[in-house]
């Protein structure tokens, strides 16, 4: 096994618009949350961890990807929303040897969103022309480790995250974890998915994400600029309690977006929060 450490860097595309229902109040305006890809190298090989969305974000990404001058051998996904997959069939265009893998589950998740037509329509309308044409979707794995350049990178299953079936991937020779949308940093969570029990399963992945002692967490929603600290795994408990509390509280959706935003209020990208709440509601009927 290689003695040398893998490095890890963080590439971030900005918030930006994108083709939604019209804004209920302040902050509801449709944005996109900033998003996160990582490169994880050796001497001459590496690979992505998470793809963007748009074909321009992932041309972007492309390029500053050659910049360091490694072969793509592969791109891992962390979970099944197609914000971190979509990208791949554009990837691959520019990185042939760039093959997706993910868990079994997080392909099956994958899967299931290619194929389902409410998804798809959602997806094709919300960036309408700026999509891929054709899905590719990652590969599974057939264990949990895999190596690159002899050093072993650990796929994680912790369960509840943004989505069930979320995973991290932990590199052990840099002390990091790339957190999926398991772990936020600095943008509003999107909880959507979730309510109180499994918003709780969210917070004990987060001690499992902890438990791996990682020097460096990348959040898979980060702020721009935002530093790659094993704090963000605390924030994001903090947020999902505070969340649970005021929703419990029994308030409107407003009610729910200003007392969350009073905690919270630095956050990018209001519009998520507002979405959570509303779904939050709407469950209680």
């Amino acid at each position: 096994m290689s003695s040398d450490a893998l490095t890890v860097d963080v590439y971030v595309a900005p918030m930006r618009p994108f083709v939604g229902a019209p804004a209920q109040g302040p902050g509801d305006d449709p944005m996109w949350s900033p998003m996160s890809s990582t490169l994880i190298a050796g001497a001459e090989e590496a690979v992505l961890v998470d793809t963007l969305v748009t074909l321009d974000q992932v041309d972007a990404l492309a390029e500053w990807v050659r910049g360091f001058g490694k072969r793509i051998t592969g791109v891992y996904i962390t979970h099944g929303h197609q914000d971190h997959w979509i990208g791949l069939a554009r990837l691959r265009e520019h990185f042939p040897d760039a093959r997706g893998i993910a868990t079994p589950e997080v392909v099956e998740r994958a899967r299931f969103e290619a194929a389902d037509p409410g998804l798809s329509a959602y997806w094709k309308a919300s960036f309408p022309g700026e999509l891929p044409q054709a899905a590719v979707l990652p590969e599974p794995l057939d264990a949990a480790e895999f190596e690159l350049e002899g050093q072993v990178l650990r796929a994680v299953s912790v369960g509840q995250g943004d989505t069930e079936h979320s995973t991290v991937l932990h590199v052990p020779s840099a002390a990091a974890v790339v957190g999926g949308d398991v772990v936020y940093n600095g943008v509003h969570m999107m909880t959507a998915e979730t309510d109180e029990q499994s918003r709780e399963a969210w917070i004990a992945s987060l001690d499992a994400v902890a438990a791996l002692n990682p020097r460096i967490v990348v959040a898979g929603h980060k702020s721009v600029g935002a530093p790659d600290l094993p704090e963000s795994i605390g924030a994001s408990q903090q947020y999902l309690r505070d969340f649970s509390r005021i929703v419990n509280e029994g308030g409107s959706v407003e009610e729910i977006v200003d007392a969350m935003l009073e905690l919270h209020g630095g956050r990018d990208n209001p519009r998520t929060l507002w979405h959570s709440a509303r779904t939050a509601v709407a469950k209680r009927a």
